[in-house]
Order: structure tokens, then C-alpha cells, then sequence
């Protein structure tokens, strides 16, 4: 077995690594804090509070101009996403919650951003299979029902342009993707992980951030 060379993550470490990113604006703090208040019980469905500029980097790195998300929740990812983008770069970030998405909005509007983001109200394979056919989207960023992975990924991959990226979220799953035995969700993600290692379209990288996050590039 190959030793890891992982630092454990103690609370004192996960400060000092927040210390050392991008801090949050007052839009995004704003956000992940009424998130934890209003929805104690959810907000472990938020994107870890380090993959906000985790994921501004990526968009900023290739330079990205049509983005899709698919699982908003309150709208934190989306809004680190789409204040990366360039003025006339889009947004499209997926839900089906009024209620949840709500949240988002005001956030979007409060940073100023809110005409970059389109959110769709629908169940996403729905909205994800109206998109155009041909290559277009240069990041998509998938958070949503782990048992949906696959079918996200698979209407994603053709509409991705060469170099394009897909961000997964959640692929440890809490550490149950190791368990042969594992049912539901974790087991989806296992699922979806070898799905993902034996797709020759597209290089993939898993990583050790937050719950895990595949970051996955179109060849």
C-alpha cells in the first residue's frame, strides 16, 4: 500500500489553510452565514467555504465564458463562479428548489452579478438535454443528488469544448466510497468514480479537498 503523505486536517490546520486563500467578499460571508441559520440542518449541502475560490481560480485559469452548474442549493458556488467570469460571460446553475434558491438570488444581486446568472427551475437532465448538442461549455460544476452523477455527466461531456473542465463534488463521500458494500448515494459514487476513470474523452485528477472534488478536462 502507498503511504500518504495527506497532513491531517485539525481545526487549527483548516483555519490556518483558510487563512492563507482568498478570503470571502461580504456578499459570499454573507451568504454561507444566513445559509448556516436559515437551514441549519442543510447547509452541509453548501460548498466547503475554501472551494468558493477553488472554484473562482478554475474559472479564471481557463479563462471560462459559458459555465453550467447543476445543484445551486443557496447559491454560493454560482455566485463564486460568476464573479470570476468576465462581464459577458453566463451562468447557468440548475435546482429545483424556490425556497433554497431564493437565497441565491439576493446574494447574486447584492455582488452585482445577477445578469451573468441564469438559474433554471427544473429538473436539470431536462434543462442540461435542451442546451445545444455541439461543444460549448467551458466548466460545469456538478453538486447536486449523487445518484444523478452519471446521467449529469454523460449529457455534460458532449457539450464541453475541448479543454473544457467538469468539477465534481462530494466523490469521497464522507470516506464510504471505500466500503465494497456500500448502498445508496455512496455507492453512486462509487459508481460514478469508475465511470468518470474509464472515460477516454476526457484526463481526470481526483482530489483531497473538502469532501473530494474530480476536476476532469476534455481532451
Amino acid at each position: 500500500m502507498t503511504e500518504s503523505k495527506s497532513t491531517p486536517i485539525t481545526a487549527e490546520m483548516y483555519d490556518y489553510v483558510l487563512a492563507h486563500n482568498p478570503p470571502l467578499d461580504s456578499a459570499q460571508r454573507g451568504l454561507v452565514e444566513t445559509t448556516h441559520r436559515q437551514f441549519p440542518d442543510e447547509a452541509v449541502m453548501q460548498s466547503a467555504e475554501e472551494q468558493g475560490p477553488l472554484l473562482a481560480f478554475l474559472v479564471r485559469l481557463i479563462g471560462a465564458r459559458h459555465v453550467v452548474e447543476v445543484g445551486t442549493f443557496t447559491g454560493f458556488s454560482a455566485l463564486s463562479m460568476a464573479q470570476a467570469l468576465p462581464a459577458d460571460g453566463t451562468l447557468i446553475t440548475c435546482d429545483v428548489s424556490e425556497e433554497w434558491t431564493a437565497y441565491g438570488r439576493e446574494a447574486w444581486a447584492k455582488a452585482g452579478v445577477s445578469d451573468r446568472v441564469e438559474l433554471r427551475i427544473a429538473p436539470a437532465l431536462d434543462t442540461l438535454r435542451a442546451m445545444p448538442a455541439e461543444p460549448h461549455i467551458d466548466l460545469a460544476y456538478i453538486d447536486a443528488d449523487k445518484g444523478g452523477y452519471i446521467g449529469y455527466w454523460e449529457e455534460l461531456v458532449p457539450r464541453l469544448r475541448p479543454g473544457g473542465l467538469i468539477v465534481a463534488d462530494n466523490v469521497l463521500f464522507h470516506g464510504e466510497v471505500t466500503d465494497t458494500q456500500a448502498t445508496g448515494s455512496a455507492q453512486a459514487i462509487r459508481e460514478f468514480n469508475d465511470h468518470v476513470m474509464a472515460d477516454d474523452r476526457m484526463e481526470a485528477v481526483m482530489l483531497t479537498v473538502a469532501d473530494g472534488v474530480t476536476v476532469a478536462r476534455r481532451r
